[in-house]
C-alpha cells in the first residue's frame, strides 16, 4: 500500500517533468500556464491529462487531433514512479547523514537531483539539448549542498574544494573539446553542466564517472554504427551517457576506482 503510493506519487512528479522537458527545451517557462497540444495548440483537458491512465485510455494520440503522443510521456512519468520506490526503499540510505536537518534534507536532496538528472537524460536524448533551466538550478542546489554540509561541519572543507578543482577542470576539458570541434561534435550545454558533475561527485568520482559516461558513449556509438542507425562523422547527445556515468559513479564509484587500481 505505501509502495503503490510511493510510486503513485512519483508518477505525478513524472508528469510535471515531463512539462519541464518539453518547455525548457522549445525555450518556455515551465510554468507558463495549462499545457497543450503542440499540434493543433488545443489546451488539454485535466481528465486527458491523468498520469500514466490517459496515455492508455486515448490510445497515445491526442484526443482533438488525433496526433500521436510520444512514449516520452509514460516512459518518464513510470521512471520517475520507480525512481522515488528505489528511493524510498534504498536511496533515501546513501550517504545518509545524522541529526537535524541533514537527515531530512540529505535523502530530498538527492531525489531532487535525481530527477533533475531524468530531465537532462531525456531532454538531450530527444532534443539535443540541456537546458540551462535545469542545470542551472542543478549548479546552485548541488553548490548550496556543499557549502551547508561545510557550515555544519559535516564535510571538510578539503573535499569542497577538491569538488570545485574537479569540475571547474571538468569544465576546461569539455570547453577545449567544444571549441577544437567547433560546436559540431560537442554541445555547450555540456560545458555548463560540467560543473555541478564535479560538486556532485568530488574527487575521484569525477574521473570514475566520466570514464564511464565516455566509454558506454564510445560502445553506443560504435553499435549505432555497425546496425546503420548512424553514420561515421555523425555525433550523438553526450548528455545522457553524462547522468548515467555520474549515477553509476554515485553508486559504485569508490568500489570501482579501488578495483581498477587493484588491477595496476
Amino acid at each position: 500500500m505505501v509502495l503503490g503510493f510511493i510510486f503513485l506519487l512519483g508518477v505525478v512528479f513524472g508528469s510535471f517533468l515531463n512539462v519541464v522537458i518539453y518547455r525548457t527545451t522549445q525555450g518556455t517557462s515551465p510554468l507558463s500556464g495549462r499545457s497543450i497540444c503542440p499540434k493543433c495548440k488545443k489546451m488539454i483537458s485535466w481528465k486527458h491529462n491523468i498520469p500514466l491512465i490517459s496515455f492508455f485510455l486515448l490510445h497515445g494520440r491526442c484526443a482533438n487531433c488525433k496526433t500521436k503522443i510520444s512514449w516520452q510521456y509514460p516512459v518518464v512519468e513510470c521512471l520517475t514512479g520507480i525512481m522515488f520506490v528505489w528511493w524510498f526503499l534504498v536511496g533515501r540510505s546513501f550517504f545518509l547523514l545524522f541529526g537535524e536537518p541533514w537527515s531530512v534534507l540529505q535523502p530530498v536532496f538527492w531525489l531532487v537531483v535525481g530527477m533533475l538528472l531524468l530531465v537532462i537524460f531525456i531532454a538531450d536524448l530527444r532534443f539535443g539539448l540541456i537546458p540551462d533551466q535545469v542545470s542551472l538550478p542543478l549548479f546552485v542546489l548541488a553548490l548550496g549542498y556543499r557549502l551547508g554540509l561545510v557550515i555544519s561541519h559535516q564535510m571538510q572543507s578539503t573535499d569542497l574544494i577538491n569538488a570545485i578543482i574537479s569540475g571547474l577542470v571538468l569544465m576546461l576539458f569539455f570547453y577545449c573539446l567544444w571549441y577544437f570541434t567547433k560546436g559540431r561534435g560537442f554541445g555547450f550545454g555540456d560545458v555548463k553542466l560540467a560543473p555541478s558533475l564535479g560538486l556532485l561527485l568530488g574527487w575521484p568520482r569525477t574521473l570514475t564517472g566520466m570514464f564511464i559516461a565516455f566509454t558506454l558513449g564510445a560502445v553506443v556509438a560504435v553499435f549505432l554504427l555497425v546496425l546503420g542507425r548512424k553514420k561515421f562523422g555523425q555525433t550523438i547527445p553526450l548528455g545522457p551517457f553524462l547522468v548515467l556515468g555520474t549515477v553509476a559513479s554515485l553508486l559504485w564509484g569508490q568500489e570501482l576506482w579501488s578495483w581498477y587500481f587493484g588491477l595496476l
